[in-house]
């Protein structure tokens, strides 16, 4: 029987997967995140127990997108030791001769949760990740966004909420969303894990005043029929709504966005590797 495989590259973790004709998945593991060669032999030890009939891959990034470009596949400027220009696509395709989908592992996630998760039903979803980094990916008439690169949500300017003189903890940006509010922005800010923070600290309010900005820069620009949020510290529950109220006194009125707009995600943990495997059959 042949299988098709996922690969959730992270900075931290590689998630390999591999599912029958129905992405049910059959067996999956997660791979500490070490240098290039010795994480790709045990990605192989993985995968070369099965026979593939297509690959997805999600990675971390920077990554070239751009089927025109020379370093396409690649890895390119991440601050990742020793990972920086690897060429990740191009050393899979030497292992395995069969399709592989290259995308953002953000990207899949946006994929796998607009036909399978909390997006069904809609042609256009956004996904936002909110962890270590902060990371987007949008789905638009049912295809990843991409042009000569990738999106990079994170990374978007956004003004300070009143009073804060926190120091950016991104090294390429001073006022970024991905400075000013990923996990160890939170942390940098009150001294304490978010899985810690009491839920009536007044951080929560700074978070989701920076997490709806950005959501209100997103929406103006794509106009999504849903926003989906995951990652680490979206596992508050209580931060979901206070996201929604203050994009709404954000927005002042000039768009009214749809009912039940910003949403949790539907597929959990395996958003990302649930896309790389719906990519996957649909390259085959």
């Amino acid at each position: 029987m042949s299988y098709y495989g996922s690969i959730e590259a992270g900075g931290t973790k590689f998630v390999c997967a591999v599912a029958d004709e129905e992405l049910t998945i059959v067996e999956r593991i997660s791979l500490p995140t070490t240098l290039p060669e010795e994480t790709l032999a045990n990605v192989f030890d993985f995968f070369d127990q099965y026979e593939l009939k297509g690959l997805g891959v999600g990675s971390f990034g920077p990554i070239d997108v751009n089927v025109q470009s020379a370093t396409y596949g690649y890895i390119t400027s991440t601050p990742k030791k020793g990972w920086r220009n690897v060429d990740l696509l191009g050393l899979l395709k030497e292992r395995y001769a069969i399709p592989i989908a290259w995308t953002t592992d953000v990207n899949a996630a946006a994929y796998g949760e607009m036909h399978l998760g909390a997006g069904k039903q809609t042609q256009s979803c956004l996904y936002l990740t909110v962890g270590t980094g902060v990371g987007g990916g949008a789905v638009v008439q049912g295809a990843v966004l991409q042009g000569f690169s990738h999106p990079e949500m994170g990374h978007i300017s956004v003004a300070r909420y009143p009073g804060d003189t926190m120091e950016s903890v991104c090294p390429y940006h001073e006022q970024c969303l991905e400075g000013l509010a990923a996990g160890p922005a939170l942390e940098k800010r009150t001294g304490i894990k978010g899985q810690l923070l009491p839920e009536d600290h007044e951080a929560w309010g700074v978070e989701a005043f920076y997490l709806a900005q950005a959501l209100m820069n997103y929406t103006l620009i794509l106009s999504p029929e849903k926003i989906i949020l995951g990652g680490g510290v979206m596992k508050q529950a209580h931060l979901l709504e206070k996201i929604r109220r203050s994009l709404e006194v954000q927005l002042g009125g000039y768009v009214n966005v749809p009912e039940e707009y910003i949403v949790g995600c539907g597929l959990g943990d395996n958003s990302g590797t649930l896309g790389c495997l719906l990519l996957a059959k649909e390259g085959v």
